[in-house]
């Protein structure tokens, strides 16, 4: 039996399918980056407001006790009394302190090198100093 070719066999070549993947590529390529770019952004502005938010939490701690926690206090003392005399918390909407966007632990010390208390996110490699993405958040610049 002879196989008979069909007349108006609809379909993609090769060559188009290959223009249309190079294609896909040239934009992944040129779009890409600037997206990676725009979450990176996003997240160092997220952190950046919970710094800000965890100041403000701090700011109410003081008010209520007449100082800031201590370093061995730490963040948790905004979610937990801890036997602190005056304390009316808890000081933030959730009951616990938030990791930064990369899901490290906020930094704290006080008294601060900068000010009444030092509050800082590592960044996203989660080591001190770095650039880009890797630089860290602070509350005191």
């Amino acid at each position: 039996m002879k196989e008979r070719k069909r007349l108006g066999q609809k379909g993609f070549s090769l060559i188009e399918l290959i223009v249309v993947l190079v294609i896909l590529g040239l934009l992944a390529g040129v779009v890409g980056p600037r997206l990676w770019n725009r979450v990176g952004q996003s997240k160092a502005q997220v952190a950046k407001l919970q710094i800000d938010q965890l100041g403000n939490a701090l700011a109410l701690f003081r008010f209520d006790v007449g100082h800031y926690p201590t370093t061995g206090q730490g963040l948790q003392a905004l979610v937990e009394e801890q036997g602190i005399q005056n304390w009316s918390g808890p000081y933030l909407e959730k009951s616990t302190v938030p990791k930064d966007t990369w899901g490290n632990e906020y930094q704290y010390r006080s008294p601060g090198e900068h000010g009444d208390y030092d509050l800082w996110s590592v960044g996203a490699d989660g080591t001190e100093g770095g650039e880009g993405d890797d630089a860290d958040l602070n509350s005191w610049e």
